[in-house]
């Protein structure tokens, strides 16, 4: 029912899907303390002010939701992909021409689901996908994500084989970085000036998979107009030791996500500790409340 649900929006205007995505965006932050609470305390950890960001980064957030029909299921030459302006191409045709994999490195920020969509218009691309908590909602994750040169991978040990092969045959692949590991895949690495369990996986795949990283980010334009993908070359190579690599890595999502603050997903549990992980070194124990 949900998956035909899907399919019947799918149809509708992208600009009145991300109208109603806002609104409900802002009912959801008038409503609920805690993600409100969240998503004001991650903001001012970036050092930004909430009374001036909070209300336009839940709208955001709500926009993300409401256009997912049309990210997911809308095909052909009205699909989004075709409304995606890309800037800095030339960056994965040199990694390409110079033998290596392409890995791609994506922020929660504006309509990152379409990134790779883009990237798949170009050759094969293995995201790594973790499957929802609840069941009934993974017939329309799995439909969401099927079509041509895209591969998925499972967020887990068995996921990261198909990702080094992918790599190796000069193929690319797409992570969200800023996505918060199980405990022992990660190391604690500042990002935005606190401590956050920052997965390790990126380095491994640089360093065992023949890969250069590719920054890329999707911004949304206002009134459902369509999307600019930027893609940049990593600014520096990868320290080898895993906690210097894995703050060099929040460091440049800090840059992608100050260029457009609003449209980042503030209220994502970024700085959890995952059950088992040792406690953060700031804080010296315990879960920390954000």
């Amino acid at each position: 029912m949900l998956l035909r649900v899907f399919r019947w929006l799918s149809v509708l205007p992208l600009s009145l899907l991300q109208a109603v995505g806002a609104a409900l965006g802002l009912v959801v932050y008038v409503a609920s303390g805690v993600y409100r609470q969240r998503l004001r305390a991650h903001l001012r950890q970036a050092g930004y002010a909430p009374r001036q960001l909070a209300l336009k980064a839940a709208a955001q957030a709500g926009r993300m939701v409401g256009e997912l029909p049309v990210i997911w299921f809308r095909r052909g030459a009205a699909a989004p992909v075709h409304q995606v302006r890309v800037i800095g191409k030339e960056h994965v045709d040199a990694v390409r021409a110079e033998g290596f994999g392409v890995l791609y490195l994506t922020p929660h920020l504006g309509c990152f689901e379409i990134s790779a969509q883009v990237a798949a218009l170009w050759g094969p691309i293995t995201v790594m996908f973790r499957p929802p908590r609840k069941s009934a909602l993974l017939p329309l994750a799995l439909a969401s994500r099927q079509r041509h040169n895209l591969a998925t991978a499972p967020a887990n040990l068995a996921g990261v084989r198909p990702l080094l092969r992918a790599l190796r045959a000069g193929e690319a692949v797409g992570l969200l970085p800023d996505q918060a590991p199980g405990s022992g895949e990660g190391v604690w690495a500042d990002f935005f000036g606190r401590p956050a369990y920052t997965m390790t996986l990126p380095a491994r795949l640089v360093q065992l998979g023949h890969a250069r990283i590719i920054l890329a980010s999707a911004l949304r334009h206002p009134g459902g107009r369509g999307y600019t993908l930027t893609l940049e070359p990593f600014p520096e190579p990868l320290d080898a030791d895993p906690q210097r690599a894995a703050t060099q890595i929040n460091h440049a999502l800090e840059g992608l996500i100050r260029r457009c603050p609003e449209q980042y997903l503030w209220a994502y549990n970024r700085y959890k500790r995952p059950p088992g992980a040792e406690p953060p070194p700031a804080q010296g124990g315990g879960e920390t409340a954000a």
